[in-house]
């Protein structure tokens, strides 16, 4: 069957108020009304304008919609494929489409039914009685220090879920979660039996949380090693210094070598992550750069410009003078 964008027909966004897809109904029904437009489809363009309106402006139907929408495959030749492992119960409504009112498509009787109700068990399609219920997931957003040592976060969600009459209803589900120390980014932790309930008999599908970073300050995150980029003074890099390194369990001494350089790297064993399964945790990586004062005092440029006389040999350009 052939997808309609219902979005797409009314001209507003995903995200669109009430008001505003009635504002954009109003507006395109008085552009394509039969009676005073002069449009060659206006009828065509009327009937798809009326029945987006009429799934978009009712809620249920709007978040049914949604869902499919996002689940299913539109094919580059305008058909629609329903989501694997669901069969269709298009042929069960098909035969509403030519004998109703005819104002809407098919593919609205398809998902809707004759009289527009609710999606049949599960978003339009019918499932095998005592089949699973389908995986869920969900990001969740974690500080890095909670990342680190774990911590307990409660989330909500919205599930489809069939009533006493086989019709799909979209509630919100709220949990609390106890997330494991040193996850890392884009890793999923499995929560058994909390996804979208079974059909008949069928055991309720899993809840996959995908663990997601907000921004650090100062920390990056490169798998289970964590990033830090270390500010040192000149004579810090020159003459070699131990200095405090912040790290995300608390700050450590490392040692700057003689003769350090921007880009020169250090590593803090075991001050990274654990990840999935991990016994042993990530490093941190330090990364030098090297500053420089904005300003200098007398004494400090006199000090510069000896230190050019001793060093008059040394040339970090040499490489382009081949």
């Amino acid at each position: 069957m052939e997808f309609k964008d219902y979005y797409k027909i009314l001209g507003v966004s995903e995200q669109a108020d009430a008001s505003e897809i009635k504002a954009s109904y109003r507006k395109l029904a008085r552009k394509y009304h039969p009676d005073v437009s002069k449009e060659a489809n206006a009828e065509q363009q009327f009937k798809e304008v009326g029945e987006a309106y009429a799934v978009l402006k009712d809620t249920e139907k709007r978040a049914e919609y949604d869902l499919l929408r996002q689940q299913g495959t539109r094919r580059a030749d305008g058909g629609f494929q329903p989501p694997p492992d669901w069969q269709s119960s298009q042929a069960d409504h098909r035969q509403y489409s030519h004998s109703s009112s005819g104002d809407f498509s098919d593919f609205f009787y398809s998902i809707f039914g004759a009289n527009g109700g609710g999606f049949h068990q599960a978003d339009g399609f019918q499932r095998q009685a005592n089949q699973r219920g389908r995986d869920m997931h969900h990001k969740i957003a974690l500080f890095l220090e909670e990342a680190y040592a774990g911590c307990q976060r409660q989330i909500s969600f919205l599930v489809f879920e069939p009533d006493q009459n086989g019709f799909s209803r979209q509630r919100e589900k709220t949990l609390n979660v106890k997330i494991p120390a040193g996850v890392t980014q884009g890793q999923h932790i499995r929560l058994a039996g909390q996804g979208e309930a079974g059909v008949g008999n069928g055991k309720a599908g899993d809840l996959l949380l995908e663990i997601e970073f907000a921004p650090h300050p100062y920390f990056a995150v490169d798998g289970v090693n964590i990033l830090l980029t270390l500010p040192v003074t000149c004579w810090e890099a020159a003459l070699g210094a131990t200095i405090e390194v912040p790290t995300i369990s608390g700050k450590v001494k490392v040692k700057v070598p003689k003769g350090a350089s921007s880009g020169n790297k250090l590593r803090i064993k075991g001050k990274g992550l654990l990840g999935k399964g991990g016994k042993t945790p990530g490093d941190q990586i330090v990364t030098l750069q090297v500053h420089l004062p904005k300003t200098h005092s007398a004494e400090a440029e006199a000090l510069y410009r000896q230190l050019s006389e001793c060093e008059a040999n040394f040339n970090p350009r040499h490489v382009f003078e081949r």
